[in-house]
């Protein structure tokens, strides 16, 4: 471990005096990994994730197994993690995804849409509007069920078919998630070309189209080193859950141009260092990820875990 009273706490004004971390290792993580990981490994990495600290952990995904085999095991897994002390979404594609994690006592759940055509055809084989038009009963079932409806949105700020996405067809999206129920949204940076400019210019714009900041959540991708400094300007402007993935686990099995998710540890180092309360065990976290890495058989790609470990696993 690095020496003790490091990294030394210097707060910044005007930033969040805590932040939701949205832990999505588990799911985003490991349904992009080549090989599938045994079920009860999965539960394993839950349970630590949660003696971490980390208070919402994104479990699995009930989509069909065609389409990501590395979750065909959510049935299975869910009851293994179901008394976790942490909230545990699962994604749900369609009305049948609802169905299977409904009767299995899911209370959160999320769905999943596209800022692009492009991304949206790869994805869900659909246009971005048959594509909200399959989430609509999805999302108004699963209120009236009492269930928390997280809304994912890919490609806010780049596509790898598309190029750049105009600010004001995200804002667009982002509206008719909102509008059709969703209780809060995740802005993915998906291929990870987002700059901090970029990403204040978007939260601008959503916040003049009427959307609070308190029901965003953002979603970078490391693929240029920016998702530290796009956090950072995400937090500046009010925003206070982020996604992380421990150990940098993820990617995007439809978007070849997408590398790892930005590292928790990475982000409750950056967080800490600001004073910056995430309720998150640092250490625990840590050695969670290097056990982690140790079941993947390869090294984790997040640079806190390497200098905290000591060791290349």
């Amino acid at each position: 471990m690095t020496a003790e009273g490091l990294p030394m706490v210097v707060p910044v004004e005007g930033l969040p005096a805590r932040v939701r971390i949205h832990e999505v290792g588990a799911r985003d993580g490991l349904q992009n990994e080549p090989a599938t990981v045994p079920t009860e490994v999965k539960a394993e990495f839950v349970r630590r994730l949660a003696g971490a600290g980390l208070t919402t952990i994104e479990a699995t995904s009930f989509v069909h197994p065609k389409w990501v085999p590395q979750l065909a095991d959510a049935e299975a897994l869910f009851p293994l993690v179901a008394d976790v002390p942490a909230d545990l979404p699962v994604l749900v594609p369609n009305e049948r995804g609802l169905d299977r994690a409904l009767a299995l006592g899911a209370r959160r759940v999320a769905v999943f849409a596209s800022a692009t055509e492009s991304f949206a055809k790869a994805n869900l084989n659909r246009t971005v509007a048959e594509a909200l038009t399959m989430f609509e009963p999805v999302v108004a079932r699963a209120k009236g069920e009492g269930v928390h409806v997280r809304g994912y949105l890919s490609m806010c700020f780049g596509d790898p078919w598309e190029g750049a996405v105009a600010v004001e067809q995200v804002v667009g999206v982002c509206r008719a998630l909102l509008d059709m129920g969703c209780d809060e949204l995740s802005l993915g940076d998906t291929i990870g070309v987002a700059t901090p400019g970029h990403v204040r210019a978007l939260l601008t714009a959503l916040g003049e189209a009427g959307v609070p900041v308190s029901v965003l959540g953002v979603h970078f991708h490391d693929t240029y080193g920016q998702a530290l400094a796009n956090t950072l300007a995400a937090l500046q402007h009010g925003v206070t859950t982020v996604d992380a993935s421990a150990g940098g686990l993820g990617g995007c099995p439809y978007a070849k141009s997408a590398t790892g998710n930005l590292a928790t540890e990475d982000l409750v180092w950056m967080l800490r260092g600001l004073g910056i309360d995430t309720g998150v065990d640092l250490g625990r976290l840590v050695a969670t990820s290097v056990w982690m890495a140790e079941q993947l058989g390869r090294p984790s790609p997040s640079r806190t875990v390497r200098a905290l470990s000591h060791k290349d696993q």
